[in-house]
């Protein structure tokens, strides 16, 4: 039989989470829970599941602390994030602290199944199309508190040298300067900073840098 785990608060949501997926199988076990104690407690005391659906939103915890306390807790659960903040330096943290899959709340049932059964044949699923561009305007709170480190989102060493120095105001001319590189090789890692960020303006990189509090205590 199929066991699976939803974290989510949202009492509606989870019992549509819960709803569609017990169509994956004729014999399909869902548990569910409202909080991360309780879904810990299911954890220890339930068996072993096949696979946990973490919403990143919850109530008492950052959803990237959740995330890495169950995968260094429970090594041998793949746990696929249902999130609606599906932007890419989202994505790809999550992809690197181990979760085997990002499932954006916006698919519709089909897809959404589509992607629960690649998770669990073992494939690490990204959605496509995710990368939102970031906006001045955007007024969607990110889901954590702490800062985070260049590599959790995809930044290479110099790409977060190029970033910082970016957000402290440098142009590409001074910022070559400053790494002892041409103004062309700044041109390329900004432009793969922009990508990493999933952003196409300066201006969208300097919001998201802050939004993530990207830390570049250890940069240099």
């Amino acid at each position: 039989m199929l066991k699976l785990l939803v974290v989510e608060d949202h009492a509606l949501v989870r019992e549509g989470l819960v709803g569609l997926l017990s169509q994956l199988e004729d014999e399909v076990k869902v548990c569910e829970s409202a909080d991360f104690e309780t879904a810990l407690g299911l954890l220890d005391n339930e068996g072993e599941f096949d696979l946990v659906l973490l919403d990143l939103a919850l109530p008492g915890i950052d959803g990237f602390a959740g995330l890495d306390i169950l995968r260094r807790r429970y090594p041998a659960v793949p746990v696929a994030v249902v999130s609606a903040f599906d932007d890419m330096p989202t994505v790809t943290r999550v992809i690197n602290l181990g979760a085997s899959g990002f499932i954006p709340k916006a698919l519709n049932g089909e897809r959404l199944l589509s992607a629960v059964r690649e998770v669990l044949a073992g494939n690490i699923f990204r959605p496509s199309g995710h990368q939102q561009q970031a906006r001045m305007d955007d007024a969607i709170p990110v889901p954590h508190s702490s800062t985070v480190r260049p590599e959790e989102i995809g930044l290479t060493e110099r790409q977060a040298q190029v970033l910082c120095l970016m957000v402290r105001g440098l142009s590409n001319r001074d910022i070559a300067e400053q790494l002892d590189l041409s103004e062309g090789t700044v041109k390329i890692h900004v432009t793969a900073v922009f990508k990493a960020l999933g952003v196409n303006s300066r201006t969208q990189a300097l919001v998201t840098a802050s939004r993530y509090r990207i830390d570049f205590s250890n940069v240099f």
